[in-house]
């Protein structure tokens, strides 16, 4: 598969069958895993970082501009299964919001001083933290007994801290909110489904913010976004389904593995 997208960098989108296919599926499971278990946004990333020959700002601003639909549609999908109908959600969704408009342009800059091998490392670095982070909650969920549902105000003192965090992180990566979001709001005390509610509305800001600035500096690849993001739209619908209705504790601990297994390779890659 390399030297499949042979024409992304000077402007053109050439890719063979075989490498579509696989952005795909990397697109549509990123989609399940945005609105299921919240860490999916990373595999977009992960998925040009290894099959394209686009540069580090090319995938985190092509990988970005795919979650500005997914969060949209996240964010509809949780308005209508009312967890972000609740006052005390809306008010954590608003925080991390507010936040998204600082910490996502810091990250977007920061991307520009990182190098195509420090860019692999730091990105494995982020999937090991998040898997971790993931591991742990799960852990946390089931020791307490939450059901996942119900509604918990998070003072702004912990919301505002970890919004510029998780946003200055999607800015550099090119990540949907809920990869760090999700878990890390869940271990502050956020039952899991509001906590992907307002990792969802978070998103919309983070990649809107992101998208304008990977545009100015050209660093956008719009045939590649619709490659990965329509299948990553149709994983978003899934996704929740699976939240709201089906055990998903086999599909996080899929997750998990993927992530942990994929790290070293992020690391190691050229």
């Amino acid at each position: 598969m390399s030297g499949a997208i042979d024409g992304a960098i000077n402007g053109a989108f050439q890719v063979d069958t075989s490498t579509a296919v696989v952005l795909a599926l990397f697109g549509l499971a990123g989609g399940i895993g945005i609105t299921a278990v919240g860490p999916g946004g990373v595999l977009p990333t992960i998925g040009m970082f290894l099959f394209t020959g686009l540069s580090p700002a090319s995938v985190a601003g092509t990988a970005i501009a795919t979650h500005v639909a997914t969060g949209a549609l996240g964010t509809a999908a949780y308005v209508r299964s009312g967890q972000l109908r609740d006052p005390s959600t809306r008010r954590t969704a608003l925080l991390l919001c507010t936040t998204a408009l600082v910490g996502t342009p810091v990250g977007v800059l920061l991307n520009d001083a990182v190098a195509g091998r420090a860019f692999g490392v730091l990105l494995a670095a982020a999937v090991t933290v998040t898997a971790v982070l993931t591991w742990i909650r799960e852990r946390r969920v089931r020791r307490v007994g939450d059901d996942g549902t119900g509604p918990v105000p998070l003072p702004a003192k912990v919301a505002v801290p970890l919004g510029l965090v998780v946003s200055a992180a999607a800015g550099l990566f090119g990540l949907g909110g809920p990869m760090l979001a999700v878990p890390l709001l869940v271990l502050c005390g956020l039952p899991v489904l509001p906590a992907l509610a307002v990792a969802q509305a978070q998103s919309v800001v983070i990649a809107s913010l992101g998208t304008v600035g990977y545009l100015l500096g050209g660093d956008v690849n719009w045939p590649l976004a619709a490659l990965i993001g329509v299948p990553e739209l149709a994983g978003v619908l899934i996704g929740w389904k699976i939240a709201r209705l089906v055990p998903a504790q086999r599909l996080k601990t899929a997750l998990i593995g993927m992530l942990l297994l994929l790290a070293p390779y992020l690391a190691f890659h050229s």
